[in-house]
């Protein structure tokens, strides 16, 4: 019987022959933990007797979720974390880097056919590489550690087809909001989603990453897409060159199929207060918003920022309305600034922050107030996500939150078709 890229991966690293539902003992490639998780994973190393990283050139260290700190607890975990990247030799990344797992992919650590993890949730967001990326826990990166191993139940493939060409004005957010919503929140527990369809094959990086960042969303374990040019094309971009990776067999086994056609999808939404949620647009038009974010490790790479820059070009955030803008990463941040992205969302009255995690996390720049909405292309939207319990938090694409600042409320994109106002 053949096997899917997952099961190929897990025996590669478990030096087995590895199928679904095994349990293995693997070496792990890459290993990511950032603020937010880091220092209980430190502990917890400390408490093993870890004096020695088993190998410190695949570890890395982010300080991204509270960047720069805002009290004085997260800077003496910074305070922690710097000098235990320092005295162990490991990667580190310092405030201003970005947010970690837009790091990890331009960082040349996570590879086709690599097997990646990462103390945080959105770890899965790497599979867009074809490599096999999840989370884990503090403690089991403290495991990790010392050893450079972790056991794995190997999961089951869900495959997911994609066809169709997207309509103006419709990205891939809306593609894996739609997907999320057909799925469910637990639709897909403890399994790996593989995306494939003509729709994937014509789809940029940045959209790919779109894909498998949410995946988690329905309870996978991660989301993958097969390598192809496109894929080696980004890594050649990023001074990475690269041409290998897996392929599931034709004969491989896939527990679930889905099969959805985009050609006439709308812009979609997910409504507080759960990421299944899901509705289009135009159902929801009309919501009054107090603030609108565009980033996170979702949507803050060059495409959405491109997206939201051309509605907002030329146009100005309506009064009332908060627009905070946070690149995922210093690299994109740079090429923002070079193709006037930037000057674009500050003269039309955005804000735009250092790159990071920022408002998505709920901890600082952009908290939100009890009673307040917010539209985020981020990719949560659970109760005090972005500070008040009383608030809400509709999740959309870069474009309809362009939009959406703009009128001051929810806001169907496609009205901007063409640069105007229709």
């Amino acid at each position: 019987m053949g096997k899917t890229i997952s099961e190929k991966i897990f025996s590669r690293a478990s030096k087995t022959d590895a199928y679904a539902g095994d349990i293995v003992i693997a070496e792990v490639d890459c290993a990511m933990m950032h603020d937010g998780t880091a220092l209980l994973a430190i502990k917890s190393f400390e408490e093993m007797g870890g004096s020695k990283i088993q190998d410190p050139s695949k570890v890395s260290l982010v300080i991204d979720h509270v960047a720069p700190s805002a009290t004085e607890a997260f800077s003496k975990v910074h305070d922690i974390m710097r000098k235990f990247a320092w005295k162990f030799g490991t990667h580190f990344y310092e405030v201003g880097s970005g947010v970690c797992h837009q790091l990890m992919v331009e960082s040349g650590l996570v590879l086709p056919g690599s097997l990646a993890v990462g103390a945080d949730s959105h770890t899965c967001t790497y599979g867009a590489l074809g490599a096999f990326a999840t989370g884990i826990g503090s403690t089991e990166m403290a495991a990790l550690l010392l050893s450079g191993k972790l056991w794995f139940k190997v999961p089951e493939t869900m495959k997911v087809i994609v066809e169709g060409d997207l309509p103006p004005m419709v990205l891939p957010k809306d593609v894996i909001l739609k997907i999320v919503g057909l799925v469910g929140a637990d639709g897909a527990t403890y399994k790996a989603l593989e995306f494939q369809g003509s729709t994937i094959r014509k789809m940029g990086m940045d959209g790919r990453l779109t894909l498998t960042n949410m995946t988690v969303e329905m309870g996978a374990k991660t989301g993958i897409i097969e390598p192809d040019e496109e894929t080696f094309n980004f890594l050649t971009s990023i001074g990475n060159p690269f041409t290998g990776g897996f392929r599931s067999d034709e004969d491989s086994e896939f527990s679930d199929e889905l099969r959805i056609n985009v050609s006439d999808l709308e812009p979609q939404i997910a409504c507080p207060d759960s990421v299944d949620n899901v509705k289009s647009v135009t159902s929801v038009e009309g919501k009054d918003v107090n603030q609108v974010f565009l980033g996170s490790c979702t949507n803050g790479r060059l495409s959405d920022l491109r997206a939201a820059a051309e509605i907002l070009r030329g146009k100005t955030v309506k009064k009332g309305v908060r627009v905070i803008v946070t690149p995922a990463s210093k690299r994109i941040f740079l090429q923002a600034l070079k193709e006037g992205l930037i000057e674009t969302f500050l003269e039309s009255g955005c804000t735009v922050c250092n790159p990071g995690c920022g408002p998505c996390a709920g901890a600082h720049q952009g908290v939100l107030a009890p009673g307040e909405v917010c539209l985020s292309t981020s990719n949560r939207n659970f109760k005090g996500r972005m500070g008040s319990q009383e608030a809400e938090i509709y999740l959309a694409s870069p474009a309809t939150a362009a939009a959406t600042a703009i009128e001051g409320k929810i806001t169907d994109p496609r009205i901007f078709l063409g640069g105007l106002k229709a």
